[in-house]
């Protein structure tokens, strides 16, 4: 009885656990939508604008980190969706080793241009007494569409170490039901150890980065704040107009990326340290960031988001009556 009855646990323990993956695959495919869709328009709009104008560096960086999010959420959805066409593992490992290298390199650029795209908004807003410090900013925002090309580069770089370091994760027939084919893991010290390094790579120093820049820009609005505020002797609030909208939207990245690096540590730690299976949870949340991060460009830039808004309330059967109603007194 006791054996059957731990047959009995272990059986709703495996269902219970396919559930959550598979809870975890519809979240993550209505985000691939929602990401795919703010990150396509994005793009679409700045392909429109280059037809009349050249590209800022900063709309460079932007369609750089829109084409990273859109192949991040087609890759991941591979991935995720192999769970169900290959349930009997029969493709080769090299497959998934080369997919999952793929989806990590993905990430870094993802991070990493996000913190470029941070330091190049400082550059503009944050006037340093630095001379030197100063041309160095500008040498490199000079060249951004270089920096943009060799992020990718360098995320992959970084991660070909992991064919080498991580070792394919062997399940028993109990826990068969609730792993993923090919999963890998960081199960020598070799491997923990580069799992730390990227960890370091890909989140830790684009997020350094990032508060740099956030505390930058704070200190600098606060001084230019207090500075129209004397120079008006507080007779009316300060503006600052579409500079303050570009303040919001960085800061904005800044504080979607925080809460994304703390999820995404702990996750990381769990899978490092406790060998849980929990890819699928990292996908989600690199999912649900790339998704609100979108949001918030879109936000930053004044006439994306007035377009989308005036296409979206278009869609609404009750603002053409609201109109016509209006219109009379309009014309009174």
């Amino acid at each position: 009885k006791s054996f059957e009855g731990f047959c009995g646990r272990e059986t709703a323990g495996i269902a219970m656990k396919g559930t959550n993956k598979l809870a975890i695959l519809i979240v993550t495919g209505m985000l691939a939508v929602t990401t795919v869709f703010f990150n396509l328009y994005i793009l679409l709009m700045s392909l429109q604008s280059k037809a009349k104008k050249k590209w800022a560096p900063c709309e460079t960086i932007i369609v750089a980190l829109c084409v990273g999010n859109g192949a991040h959420q087609l890759v991941c959805l591979v991935w995720m969706t192999m769970d169900q066409i290959d349930q009997h593992c029969l493709i080769t490992h090299a497959y998934y080793t080369t997919v999952l290298l793929l989806l990590f390199s993905l990430k870094f650029t993802i991070m990493w241009t996000t913190a470029f795209l941070t330091f190049y908004y400082s550059t503009k807003l944050v006037t340093t007494p630095n001379e030197c410090y100063t041309q160095l900013q500008t040498a490199i925002v000079k060249h951004a569409a270089m920096v943009v090309f060799l992020i990718p580069l360098m995320g992959l770089v970084t991660c070909m170490p992991m064919m080498a370091v991580f070792h394919e994760y062997h399940t028993n027939e109990t826990d068969a039901l609730n792993e993923d084919c090919g999963m890998i893991t960081p199960d020598t010290a070799s491997g923990k150890a580069y799992d730390a390094l990227y960890l370091v790579a890909a989140d830790v120093l684009p997020g350094l980065l990032m508060i740099k820049c956030c505390v930058s820009i704070s200190v600098h609005l606060a001084i230019h704040l207090q500075h129209m505020k004397s120079s008006t002797n507080g007779a009316h609030a300060p503006k600052l107009g579409t500079q303050m909208r570009v303040i919001r939207m960085t800061l904005s990245l800044v504080l979607v990326f925080l809460c994304f690096l703390v999820v995404d540590l702990y996750v990381n730690y769990q899978i490092a340290v406790k060998h849980d299976n929990a890819i699928g949870m990292t996908f989600f949340i690199t999912s649900f960031y790339t998704t609100l991060s979108a949001m918030v460009l879109i936000y930053g830039k004044k006439t994306f988001w007035k377009k989308l808004s005036a296409s979206c309330l278009s869609e609404l059967p009750c603002l053409p009556r609201r109109e016509e109603k209006q219109a009379p007194t309009d014309h009174k």
